[in-house]
């Protein structure tokens, strides 16, 4: 394995260097509106001229307080410019400082773009291993700054610090050994003076974790490990030498809060996934939210969706943190639509379960009982023939794709997906380096007929669940959501129709056909002054502004 060169479109970055001194928003210059110190990053919420980390600020709340784009005029919106990867499944989300847009391309390759545009102004190519497990595909979901650097995870589990004005690699760590199936997908989180780096593969027989580094030398600064050993609390909830391939990777981006200094991170499925025979047990900490001490990685607290999954429902869901009021009281509340179709709140400081609703049709529990654990439906599970009458499907009812609180009209937005699947069991795998982990799976059934396979963007009030508005699509979404504080509402559906809704009651506004499928979530920055939109629909990314 190497690291190929980085392609400098050198005229570009020396005319940059030679305006040493100067900062604006309306162009790329020397600086590029670096450094992006952790200040700026605490604030990024106040900033939104820029789109400074994976979830826009650390409450992951994916809104943006531009309004230069509106209800009223977005059917103005044209494409602007496009830039075209080359690559498939393009699912990453940019991060844009001061008219330079940091964008990752599939494997693990990293572009400085002018945001006005689209023009390349470095290249950083990544070259893997011939032999690398994916679960899901080439992907890579993004990046983190700090300061002057860019960090990246690889599908070689490295964690690498890039030198944001030349595209230089800076260094590189091993996170885990890729020859164990471990591999990393997700955009980092930049926070103080560490980057925070989940890890992927819980498909495949890994033992997950959750990790901190050092940003100046990439030195470790903790681990904790998602599945713990024989002695340690929670290894009881693990049958046997189970835990030893557990899975509970932890493959999508957190949140941070930094009053409570807590970082909020979701882990994904035990392995074997679809055979739980041979972990009996709540397979802790897997489809469970952590909370971790940012300075040691000490848990403070956790909540399990889905004990003892055996339906692949991951709780790698982003988590949206706001400030509200129930009952009368003040709360510090984290919320998540679950992949195991209901929406939960927990108070964000304790851990404390508060409630639990379903926001699509679900056959696998009767209720949520007062502690936040389900209370099971009999035949719910795989089996060796086959069952066809569990609902959500294998996908989830929502998946990986970014949520959006809207601080305006205080609704949270996200795509859901009703669907029904078939699920079976297999003999439980043995473990081999480089091979899935399944022990089973949820496709074919009722998939592609209509009435059993959609999806729709919910508008919901947070503290109740109660869902205001839906807008139905025909078929179950991957795309994210984006909600600006000119009332609209930003997502795409899977055959490339890029669409913009009122936030306020979901009327339809405006929709581009891209032509191609979307895995990703839309972002909005300014770029001269003028606010664009932009998001990757197949293998380019477009960026949107008005006429």
């Amino acid at each position: 394995m190497f690291v190929r060169n980085q392609r400098t479109v050198s005229l570009l970055v020396t005319a940059a260097l030679a305006l040493a001194g100067v900062t604006t928003a309306q162009s790329p210059s020397a600086s590029n509106g670096l450094p992006v110190t952790y200040e700026r990053l605490l604030g990024a919420a106040q900033e939104p001229a820029n789109w400074l980390m994976y979830g826009g600020d650390y409450r992951s709340q994916h809104y943006s307080g531009l309004n230069q784009i509106t209800a009223e005029n977005v059917h103005r919106l044209r494409a602007k410019w496009i830039y075209q990867m080359h690559r498939q499944k393009v699912e990453t989300t940019p991060i844009v400082v001061d008219g330079i847009m940091y964008v990752t391309r599939p494997p693990s390759d990293v572009i400085a773009l002018d945001a006005e545009t689209g023009r390349a102004l470095w290249t950083f190519e990544y070259r893997l291993p011939s032999k690398v497990y994916t679960c899901c595909g080439e992907v890579n979901r993004g990046l983190a700054i700090l300061d002057s650097t860019l960090f990246i995870t690889t599908l070689d589990a490295k964690l690498i610090a890039i030198d944001a004005r030349s595209g230089r690699m800076l260094w590189k760590k091993e996170m885990a050994d890729p020859a164990l199936n471990y591999t990393a997908t997700a955009a980092p989180l930049a926070i103080k003076d560490k980057v925070i780096a989940g890890i992927a593969g819980a498909d495949a027989g890994v033992r997950g974790f959750l990790d901190a580094y050092d940003a100046k030398t990439g030195e470790r600064a903790w681990r904790f490990w998602t599945v713990p050993v024989p002695g340690e609390p929670g290894s009881e909830t693990w049958g046997g030498d189970s835990w030893r391939y557990g899975g509970a990777s932890t493959w999508i981006t957190g949140s941070y809060d930094p009053e409570l200094n807590l970082v909020y991170w979701g882990t994904g499925n035990p392995g074997p996934d679809h055979n739980g025979d041979v972990r009996p047990g709540d397979n802790l900490y897997s489809c469970s939210l952590l909370a971790l001490d940012l300075d040691t990685g000490k848990l403070r607290w956790y909540f399990q969706f889905t004990p003892h999954d055996t339906h692949d429902w991951d709780a790698t869901q982003v988590p949206v943190l706001l400030d509200s009021t129930l009952s009368g009281r003040a709360r510090k509340l984290v919320v998540v639509p679950s992949r195991n179709g209901f929406y939960y709140v927990l108070d964000r400081q304790t851990g404390e379960f508060l409630l639990a609703k379903p926001f699509v049709k679900q056959t696998w529990a009767k209720e949520i009982d007062r502690t936040g654990r389900p209370v099971l439906n009999p035949g719910q599970e795989p089996t060796l023939e086959g069952n066809d009458s569990i609902w959500p499907g294998v996908d989830g009812a929502n998946n990986w794709m970014s949520p959006s609180y809207n601080p305006g009209t205080k609704l949270l937005y996200f795509n859901a997906r009703e669907e029904r699947r078939r699920y079976f069991k297999t003999d439980a795998p043995e473990f081999r380096p480089g091979e899935s982990f399944f022990g089973g799976g949820g496709g074919g059934g009722a998939r592609f007929r209509p009435e059993e396979s959609w999806g729709k963007l919910i508008a919901m009030t947070p503290e109740t669940g109660a869902i205001q508005w839906e807008h139905r699509i025909l078929a179950p979404p991957w795309a994210g959501v984006l909600s600006t504080a000119g009332n609209v509402v930003f997502s795409a559906t899977p055959s490339g129709n890029f669409y913009a809704l009122d936030a306020r009651n979901g009327k339809d506004l405006w929709h581009f056909n891209g032509g191609g499928r979307v895995y990703a979530s839309p972002i909005t920055f300014l770029s001269r002054g003028k606010q664009l939109i932009t998001i990757p629909i197949e293998s380019v990314l477009i960026a949107f502004g008005l006429d």
